[in-house]
């Protein structure tokens, strides 16, 4: 793999790494899912807009993109309050291992706004994928409800990293994270005015909510958002769906370590992280084989 691809893919493992620490960080935060949503979303914007200011740039975007934008936010913060609501529900290896099937809902929708044919190979590592998590845990029916959600929110996931890859070839991917961000709260903010979602207890949260809110908001959110916006002009969106698929391994870890009590992992999950790290380093070898060959034409030609 070339050393500037190489370098991308490795910022994608660590920012999928950090997220690893998002499902821990909702089960660790005393609030429902849509309050928690609306905090991380405010404070993550408040997060980019002190980076613009350091950085000095530029945020104006044109009319078009107000409206791009718009569709964006709403559509990350449904994902993160169905993402949320199902940890409540559910446990956070149920929910991680439901959220892999991102990656077979990518390959169908990538195909669809790329206006390319959908490729055979890319379904079928999205199929091995999911099956390698089904060897990691046998689901129970009891867990029914927070698989829904999470099923909506795999959905919503891959079609947000399918449409970004579409904005990140005009916009600064910065700009596009603010800018989402900001108006994803927006349309929190106003059904939770409407449904009268704004009281005092709202706003009164314990110190640990606080420390655990800054984690979230910061590097889960602000820094994580903006690379893996960033790293979606070097990789495709089904490669970015696909590698996602390791945070279920790194959030599960992660778990065991927080929640010894909680998440007990046997010789299963093992199995199926081999399944998962193995499909990912095929998917980057074959996209890069292939890259190489588009490369070699273009030369000759």
């Amino acid at each position: 793999m070339p050393k500037n691809n190489l370098k991308h893919f490795l910022h994608l493992h660590l920012i999928v790494f950090i997220w690893g620490f998002t499902a821990l960080l909702g089960d660790l935060i005393n609030l429902e899912a849509l309050p928690l949503v609306w905090f991380r979303m405010l404070l993550a914007v408040g997060f980019i807009f002190i980076y613009f200011l350091i950085k000095k740039k530029d945020y104006k975007v044109d009319k078009k993109a107000w409206f791009k934008f718009l569709i964006g936010g709403i559509i990350i913060a449904l994902h993160w309050i169905t993402f949320f609501h199902a940890i409540k529900v559910s446990n956070i290896s149920v929910v991680l291992v439901t959220l892999s099937t991102g990656a077979f809902f990518a390959s169908i929708l990538e195909p669809i706004f790329f206006k390319r044919r959908i490729q055979p190979l890319e379904l079928f590592f999205g199929m091995i994928v999911i099956s390698g998590l089904y060897v990691i845990f046998n689901l129970d029916t009891e867990y029914t409800l927070g698989i829904i959600y999470a099923l909506i929110s795999a959905f919503l996931s891959a079609l947000f990293s399918v449409i970004n890859g579409l904005y990140v070839k005009k916009y600064d991917p910065s700009l596009i994270s603010f800018y989402q961000l900001f108006l994803g709260v927006g349309f929190v903010s106003i059904f939770l005015g409407v449904t009268g979602g704004f009281h005092a207890e709202f706003f009164s949260l314990e110190v640990m909510d606080w420390v655990y809110l800054f984690i979230l908001s910061s590097f889960c959110t602000a820094y994580a958002f903006i690379g893996s916006v960033k790293v979606m002009q070097y990789l495709t969106p089904y490669t970015v769906m696909l590698t996602i698929n390791l945070e279920p391994v790194y959030g599960i870890i992660l778990a065991v370590l927080v929640f010894p009590e909680k998440e007990k992992m046997d010789a299963s999950f093992y199995i199926g992280a081999a399944i998962i790290i193995l499909v990912v380093l095929l998917n980057g070898i074959i996209k890069n084989q292939k890259e190489k060959a588009i490369q070699k034409k273009q030369i000759s030609i």
